[in-house]
């Protein structure tokens, strides 16, 4: 896009979706913890700090009625990253599991137009999942190596903000805003215990279903995991994630309809 055309309001806008689509880049959900082979009635717990690189990320964002294509490789995201923090909480006490996710996002960019034309762009978003989880078969490795397969369910809220102010020698312009929303979330997990070193875990995972103008984010997970000495271990994998999210404001539509893949890594403490 050339210097002229990103300091049009079009040209602006067009930026600001490309800026926006990062924000569900890297806070998508966690791979398996180990904690759930434990197996023990006393309570086991993972915390895990964690990050997904999106190699490609593909579709269309619209904010304030207008609409653009998103096509977006890892190196794109990486710069419009400002910074991004996420971590993920699991602690299983027999057949029981309970988890929390916690992942926050910035991004900001300042452009500079013609004629003394200027625009900010502000992307922020967080989310919060409370799920329960229930092993529904298992083994803790008596005569083979222990595995199980559990179910989750849960409520993920959402909040995202997708704002561009644009300045001038008039007066200035703003667009978008703040979007947050409530939605349930369903998955499934099966893990299983490799060697004495290594775990492998399949997940995914659904919410949205239509609630709140959510109507369908969807992963898929494929990850292993390096377990230490020390009770820590190294997580990394494949993940495959869709998010399709509309709704109406006040100054015209705000929506999402983005696909990404690409790997994760992280690190696990235990306790």
């Amino acid at each position: 896009m050339s210097e002229q055309e990103n300091s049009t309001p079009e040209g602006m806008l067009s930026k600001m979706m490309a800026v926006a689509a990062v924000a569900t880049a890297f806070v998508s959900p966690a791979a398996a913890d180990p904690a759930v082979l434990s197996f023990s009635q006393e309570w086991s717990t993972d915390l895990t700090g964690y990050i997904f690189l999106p190699v490609s990320t593909t579709g269309t964002s619209t904010v304030a009625g207008s609409s653009g294509s998103i096509d977006l490789s890892l190196r794109d995201a990486l710069e419009l990253l400002d910074f991004a923090a996420s971590i993920r909480s699991e602690s299983w006490k027999g057949d029981f599991g309970l988890i929390f996710d916690a992942n926050y996002l910035s991004l900001g960019q300042d452009f500079v137009g013609g004629g003394g034309g200027s625009a900010q762009v502000d992307v922020e978003q967080y989310w919060l999942a409370f799920m329960g989880a229930y092993r529904v078969a298992g083994s803790n490795g008596a005569g083979d190596r222990p595995y199980s397969f559990d179910i989750h369910a849960g409520a993920r809220y959402n909040s995202l903000k997708q704002q561009l102010d644009l300045n001038g020698p008039g007066p200035g312009m703003s667009f978008g805003g703040t979007e947050t929303w409530w939605e349930p979330v369903i998955g499934a997990r099966y893990t299983w215990q490799i060697n004495d070193r290594w775990t492998g875990a399949v997940l995914a995972d659904a919410g949205g279903f239509g609630v709140n103008g959510s109507d369908l984010q969807f992963s898929t997970t494929l990850g292993f995991d390096y377990g230490y000495d020390n009770g820590g271990s190294l997580k990394l994998g494949v993940r495959y994630y869709s998010i399709d999210y509309s709704n109406v404001r006040s100054d015209g539509l705000f929506a999402y309809d983005v696909d990404q893949v690409g790997p994760f890594v992280g690190y696990t403490f235990r306790f």
